[in-house]
């Protein structure tokens, strides 16, 4: 869940950025509303707790999806009088809301796991039969598609939302590989298999959980970019004619978008406009090289 390169970036150009916003939503509801229906009866049929807990974890994804949709659709919007510097950050609200579904989904599992686990109600169930196990097959399969599609596209939009649904789906496939080796454990004649699949179910959601919030939270406050990136906006303010080298350079992630301010030494016999003329030649060149790039403030030195 990082910065999308630039060659993605360049190909918001190419795209109608709109359309693929609801595709990917149209895909992500569509997906998990059916993959929730399937486990959620494959877990009652196929007596299995840990499908069960699945069919809920992908439910969530439905509700997640929905969000990161209106968190792209909100950070779209231009900059108005009582946003000034653009609505980026509604992504990282989107991330953040998605970050505490996944965890509040996570930690429902794990009181429900053991609560099974300690009052040990799972010695009297019904094993899972192989309906369970098929539906936890099948989970694995289409969550793992759907992550790799939604990353994609993340990728192309520069969507730290669309980027945390996808952690949800790969999450989800994870949690279906528990579920399977749960209810394999459980048709195997291990009857606390199923039970304990589900807390560890728990364990991994609420690790994807952390991760999404962190990042979302990074996002919001701040946090300055890799110091790759920032040798590379350096790198193209030094080529600029007239720069005689960089006295300062911080950036900031403002959402899926960057901020940067810059100090360049030019000689100091210049005229105020020369100097200026400089200074806006690197502005020029650093917002053209870098998509990512939402505005960049540089004051020039004499040297």
């Amino acid at each position: 869940m990082t910065q999308a390169t630039q060659s993605d970036s360049s190909r918001q150009t190419s795209i109608d950025k709109t359309a693929v916003t609801k595709q990917v939503a149209a895909v992500g509801v569509g997906g998990n509303v059916a993959l929730s229906a399937i486990k959620l009866i494959a877990g009652i049929m196929g007596n299995s707790t840990a499908m069960i807990s699945d069919a809920i974890h992908s439910l969530s994804d439905v509700f997640a999806t929905a969000i990161a949709f209106i968190g792209v659709r909100l950070a779209e919007r231009d900059a108005d009088a009582t946003h000034p510097y653009g609505h980026e950050r509604f992504e990282c609200v989107a991330s953040l809301m998605l970050g505490l579904i996944l965890a509040g989904t996570g930690l429902a599992i794990g009181y429900s796991s053991i609560e099974t686990i300690a009052t040990r109600s799972y010695a009297s169930a019904s094993a899972p039969t192989i309906v369970a196990l098929a539906a936890a097959v099948l989970s694995i399969v289409v969550k793992e598609g759907m992550f790799w599609y939604t990353r994609h596209w993340a990728r192309v939009l520069n969507s730290s939302a669309f980027m945390a649904d996808a952690w949800h789906h790969r999450s989800d496939a994870i949690s279906s590989i528990g579920a399977l080796l749960g209810i394999g454990a459980s048709m195997l004649g291990f009857a606390a298999g199923d039970a304990i699949a589900s807390l560890a179910i728990c364990v991994i959601i609420l690790k994807v959980a952390y991760d999404v919030m962190k990042d979302a939270l990074n996002n919001m406050t701040d946090t300055p970019c890799d110091r790759e990136f920032e040798r590379k906006i350096g790198g193209c303010i030094e080529k600029v004619p007239g720069v005689m080298r960089i006295d300062a350079l911080r950036t900031r992630k403002f959402g899926n978008r960057v901020y940067v301010d810059a100090e360049i030494a030019v000689d100091g016999q210049l005229k105020l406009i020369e100097a200026h003329e400089i200074a806006e030649a690197a502005h020029d060149a650093v917002e053209a090289s870098f998509e990512e790039v939402k505005h960049i403030m540089i004051h020039e030195n004499p040297a």
